[in-house]
C-alpha cells in the first residue's frame, strides 16, 4: 500500500514540474515575439474618386454625356442623364430630372426649368413629329411640370403642374395655364392663352402680356446668378464661418 502511494506521489510531482516548465516557456515566447509590421495601403493618385453615397448630377449613358454651358445654373440635386444640352444663361432648379436616355433634350438660351420638373424624350412620336424635347429661348417652365417629346418655341410660359405629351407644340409667345394637359399632337397657336384638361383656347394675349414673357425669363436668370455664385471656388460662405468662430470666441 505504501509503495503504491509513493509511486502516485512521484508521478504527480513529475507532472507538475513538466506543466510549469512548458508554461514558463510559452510565457517567455509570448513576451519575446516581435510584432508584425502593419502594411499601409497607399491609394493610387490616378484613381477616380466617385462618391456613390449621394446622388450624381451628371450621368453619362454610353457615348452621350450631358453638356452644360459655363454660365448655366444647374442645382446640386438635379439629374441630367444622356443626351441633354443646357445652353447659356439657362437654369435648372432643385429636384428636376432631365432624362435624355432615348432622345435629345435641349434647354435654350435664358430658359428655366423649375423645381421638380420631369423632362423626357421618347424613341419616336406617334404623330410623326420630332421625338426630341426642345425648350427654346426665353421659356419658363413652371414647377412640377411633365414634358415628354414636345416642342416649345421661344418666349412661352408653361404653368405649374402642366403636362405636355408626345408631339405637342407650343408656338412662340404663348401661355399655358397651371395644371393644363396638352394631348399628343396638339398645337398651341402663337399669341394665345390656353388651359384646362385637355387644354382649350381661352383668349388672345394682349401686346403687354407678350412683352412680359421674356422679362420673366430674364428675371429668373438674374435670380439664378445669386445661387450660381455660391458654388464658385470663392463665395460668401466664409463670412458665415467667421461669424460662427467669433460666437465661439475664436480669433479670426
Amino acid at each position: 500500500m505504501a509503495t503504491s502511494i509513493a509511486r502516485f506521489s512521484r508521478r504527480a510531482v513529475t507532472y507538475n514540474l513538466i506543466h510549469r516548465c512548458f508554461a514558463a516557456e510559452a510565457a517567455l515566447a509570448t513576451k519575446t515575439e516581435v510584432p508584425k509590421p502593419k502594411l499601409a495601403v497607399t491609394p493610387s493618385p490616378d484613381r477616380v474618386k466617385w462618391d456613390y453615397r449621394g446622388q450624381r448630377q451628371i450621368i453619362p449613358l454610353g457615348q452621350w454625356l450631358p453638356k452644360v454651358a459655363v454660365d448655366a445654373y444647374v442645382a446640386p440635386n438635379v439629374v441630367l442623364a444622356g443626351q441633354v444640352t443646357v445652353w447659356d444663361g439657362s437654369s435648372v432648379w432643385n429636384g428636376a430630372v432631365l432624362r435624355g436616355d432615348l432622345n435629345k433634350i435641349t434647354i435654350g438660351f435664358c430658359s428655366n426649368v423649375q423645381e421638380r420638373c420631369v423632362v423626357h424624350a421618347a424613341w419616336s412620336s406617334p404623330t410623326g413629329l420630332p421625338a426630341d424635347t426642345l425648350i427654346d429661348r426665353y421659356v419658363t417652365v413652371g414647377a412640377y411640370s411633365l414634358l415628354r417629346s414636345c416642342t416649345i418655341e421661344p418666349e412661352c410660359i408653361i404653368g405649374q403642374h402642366s403636362i405636355l405629351m408626345e408631339g405637342s407644340l407650343v408656338e412662340t409667345r404663348s401661355i399655358l395655364e397651371a395644371g393644363s394637359v396638352v394631348p399628343p399632337g396638339r398645337r398651341i397657336p402663337s399669341g394665345e392663352l390656353w388651359g384646362g384638361n385637355p387644354a382649350r383656347f381661352i383668349r388672345t394675349l394682349t401686346n403687354e402680356e407678350t412683352l412680359e414673357i421674356p422679362k420673366l425669363a430674364v428675371a429668373i436668370n438674374h435670380l439664378s446668378g445669386d445661387y450660381f455664385s455660391e458654388f464658385l471656388p470663392y463665395s460668401t460662405v466664409y463670412l458665415e464661418v467667421e461669424k460662427f468662430k467669433k460666437s465661439l470666441g475664436i480669433t479670426v
